[in-house]
């Protein structure tokens, strides 16, 4: 019986995706629950596992190609096996008869294990598949290297059996370009910053902080800490921490605009920006002032693999009131960070730096970092934001603040 794969049913305000990648082909078996293809939206990458047992019949939708929630992308034959040894014998007999006929056609078996993509790329080029060495699983052709074969063969005069014209010799200085589609997280970033310059009344205000009493209180305790918690213990914890406090002191930072109406929030739901392959993403660690650091560093790690994996729900970046940016760890120095909405600020971190500084009358060397606050000036005060920016600055220079909630 033939099964129908469709798109599930999408996130709220999602009306369409793009299909990702293939993980599986026409001939493939698939065993219930498997993935079969991840479909991208504007959010998230979404699996779309099979929900039979069976063999993959048909792929409806090339990769890249743009479909709408509940469509049709994939046919599963229910029950079906790979071919039994005497079936693969006889195919192996009239792939070899057919390689002797026309040999520079390629066998209906190897079309089979091509995705749609490929295969258009193949037709596109007029290509064969058996002059092209494939390096995805079991030998098969990927994207990439039918775009290898095409640019080693735009750096010789190609050896075609048709009469074409000699191939053009990149000349000395020549300057390239490559068009490529913005996958629609990357649009999504685009437009939602776009967004928020338009629509808020964005400024950013500076402070500074000397983080070695952070760092020797760090180094005295990681290890224990570690031990009993099974977690390391970082920066972002404390600053996450100290952040809560801020927000307790000042609510509006933890507050929106809502059309004529500012909405305060009574939790604390705090964003972290992290880096992933297919973009910027804010997981959000929700009610973070019930939080212990352990748990604040925990959620924090398993966040970040999430994102490197493409694993991130739509239940971990939905919500926030409030937004912390490390920029620090690619070695940032400075930034005017953009502010998330609905949110109405963000904190910018930024690297450590031995600077000198004065201390009790005389100059010594300190870790500092440069601190930025990115807030709308519709709804807070430039006085709310420098005396916030204090706040963190003193539950970071004086880490019994934190616990003493001084």
């Amino acid at each position: 019986m033939s099964v129908e794969i469709k798109v599930p049913i999408l996130p709220e305000s999602v009306s369409e995706a793009t299909v990702a990648t293939w993980h599986k082909q026409v001939g493939d078996e698939v065993s219930i629950d498997e993935n079969i293809v991840d479909i991208e939206t504007e959010k998230v990458v979404l699996e779309v596992p099979s929900t039979v047992n069976g063999v993959i019949k048909e792929l409806r939708v090339e990769e890249g190609a743009t479909v709408g929630e509940q469509d049709v992308i994939a046919i599963v034959e229910e029950g079906a096996s790979a071919a039994a040894p005497a079936e693969k014998a006889e195919d192996k007999a009239s792939e070899a008869e057919a390689k002797t006929e026309t040999p520079a056609e390629t066998s209906s078996e190897d079309a089979d294990k091509l995705s749609p993509a490929v295969r258009k790329m193949l037709a596109e080029n007029d290509l064969s598949a058996s002059a092209i060495k494939g390096t995805g699983k079991n030998g098969r052709i990927l994207k990439e290297d039918v775009l290898a074969h095409l640019e080693n063969a735009s750096s010789k005069p190609a050896a075609d059996n048709k009469a074409a014209a000699p191939a053009k010799t990149p000349q000395a200085g020549e300057r390239s370009e490559r068009r490529v589609p913005m996958t629609r997280l990357r649009a999504t970033i685009a437009r939602r910053l776009k967004e928020a310059q338009d629509t808020q009344a964005m400024l950013t205000t500076f402070n500074d902080v000397n983080l070695q009493a952070v760092i020797d209180l760090r180094n005295q305790y990681k290890e224990l800490f570690e031990k009993k918690h099974g977690t390391r213990l970082g920066f972002m914890s404390f600053f996450v921490k100290a952040a809560i406090e801020a927000l307790k002191r000042f609510p509006a930072v933890n507050a929106s605009i809502d059309g004529n109406d500012i909405v305060y929030h009574d939790y604390y739901d705090v964003g972290i920006a992290a880096s992933s392959p297919r973009g910027l993403v804010v997981p959000v660690l929700r009610d973070v002032d019930q939080m212990s650091f352990a748990d604040v560093e925990k959620n924090i790690g398993e966040y970040g693999q999430k994102a490197k994996d493409g694993k991130l729900t739509m239940e971990d970046l939905v919500g926030g009131t409030f937004t912390v940016s490390n920029g620090g760890v690619f070695g940032s120095m400075l930034s005017t960070p953009i502010v998330n909405p609905p949110q109405s600020a963000i904190l910018g971190m930024h690297r450590i730096e031995e600077r000198p500084i004065a201390e009790n009358g005389q100059v010594v060397i300190r870790p500092m970092m440069y601190l930025a606050l990115t807030y709308d000036h519709r709804i807070i005060d430039g006085k709310e934001s420098v005396l916030f920016l204090r706040t963190i600055k003193e539950c970071l220079e004086d880490p019994a603040r934190l616990l003493l909630e001084l």
